[in-house]
């Protein structure tokens, strides 16, 4: 034990091994009320570590080009000593971030997990999102099958709406006047290299912002106003080893249910994998349905929704753009939903069901009815962040107490 202990005062003498594990582990006091809904942070991390891992040994065997992608795919799946289960891992991973990735949205959401001093955090979490998204459309284009190559020449033509530069943006972006080996290539070095440094760093920034101000709370309250003479949040409790334990059940749950899938359901019924895109991309042949995989449906269903190609892509685009601004629309004077009263739980429920409709109207095709449908969802969509100053004053909410509950 001497030798370790001195093993470690040579690395603190040269980087602060101990501070960092005391500031963000052993001596980072959590709220003691965490629940079910806490779990979805750690395991996102869980899920872009699988992503990482299994990526790289997929990148090992596969060949980004026009000629030799899909190919390459199929040598993986077939010949490559657990290649299949390194493809299998990595496409249900992609489906699982998102999933962990919403649900913990929607926990912030409820608890108010956005409102002050916790707006950067939120930021954070935003970008983390939309690189997410980046992530994922550039990567739906590697095994270039006929979905990939017609949902990317879909998403891609979007840019070409914007007046005056859209067809050159477009342009740029494919790296060429059609999607080819330049498209394929480019989107291979972002999706490999240039955007999971950014989610790395996101990641980063997005815990130190949150271990700054502290973690939220189902009671929306701030543990740090009730401290001890020691300066010890009196409702608080060491993060390690409490929820690092706790954590772990979670990771055990979920990678039962993540193996569930992997091995026995990869596709999941045409939604982690789509039938189509075990064909080759063939440009001269275009599926009978062209629809994004069902993380991009709701914002693909907003994008149907409106008449004009351009206004369709500005609603898609603040669809989501809308979600950075939230910090600053909601005036409730209480955070959590267990405070707040029947109008905003009411509003918060329509809203989660016309954002499930939306991603179910985006899988369909676009016939008049459910375009009118997609429509009625995008406008609840909308409403419900620009009319939540008016809505949040006028909610009924109930006392707060001063210290937290269970």
């Amino acid at each position: 034990m001497k030798v370790l202990s001195n093993f470690v005062d040579w690395i603190d003498a040269r980087f602060p091994l101990t501070k960092v594990w005391n500031e963000h582990l052993a001596q980072y006091y959590a709220p003691k009320n965490f629940n079910f809904w806490y779990f979805f942070g750690s395991l996102a991390m869980l899920v872009l570590v699988i992503q990482i891992v299994t990526g790289i040994f997929l990148t090992m065997n596969y060949k980004p080009s026009a000629a030799e992608a899909f190919s390459s795919v199929e040598y993986i799946m077939r010949d490559v000593n657990w290649g299949w289960l390194m493809r299998y891992l990595h496409s249900t991973g992609a489906s699982a971030f998102f999933i962990v990735v919403y649900l913990h949205m929607f926990r912030g959401l409820m608890y108010g997990s956005y409102r002050q001093p916790r707006e950067l955090v939120w930021i954070f979490g935003m970008l983390l999102y939309v690189a997410l998204m980046a992530e994922a459309f550039m990567g739906y284009l590697l095994p270039w099958g006929q979905m990939s190559y017609w949902g990317a020449q879909v998403i891609i033509s979007l840019f070409g709406a914007i007046p005056g530069v859209g067809e050159a943006l477009a342009e740029w972006i494919r790296g060429d006047f059609v999607i080819a080996d330049a498209t394929l290539n480019r989107f291979f070095a972002f999706h490999v290299i240039a955007v999971p440094l950014i989610l790395v760093a996101l990641v980063f920034v997005h815990i130190v912002a949150l271990h700054a101000v502290g973690s939220n709370n189902p009671d929306g309250i701030e543990i740090k106003k009730n401290k001890d003479a020691n300066g010890i949040p009196l409702d608080g409790i060491p993060f390690h080893p409490y929820y690092t334990v706790k954590d772990i059940v979670g990771v055990i749950v979920f990678l039962i249910l993540f193996c569930i899938v992997v091995f026995f359901i990869p596709e999941f019924d045409n939604w982690f994998l789509e039938k189509d895109n075990f064909i080759p991309a063939d440009p001269l042949k275009t599926p009978e349905h062209i629809v994004p995989l069902w993380y991009f449906t709701p914002f693909y269903a907003i994008l149907r929704a409106v008449p004009s190609k351009f206004g369709g892509v500005l609603a898609m685009g603040g669809a989501i753009v809308v979600l950075f601004v939230l910090p600053w629309l909601d005036r409730s004077p209480v955070k959590s939903i267990r405070y707040k009263g029947m109008l905003y739980k009411t509003i918060l429920t329509v809203f989660i069901i016309s954002f499930l409709a939306l991603g179910y109207l985006g899988t369909q095709p676009a016939t008049p009815i459910l375009t009118n449908f997609a429509r009625v969802f995008s406008i609840i969509y909308f409403l419900f962040f620009l009319l939540m100053p008016f809505y949040s004053k006028m909610d009924r909410t109930k006392p707060v107490p001063d210290r937290v509950t269970k």
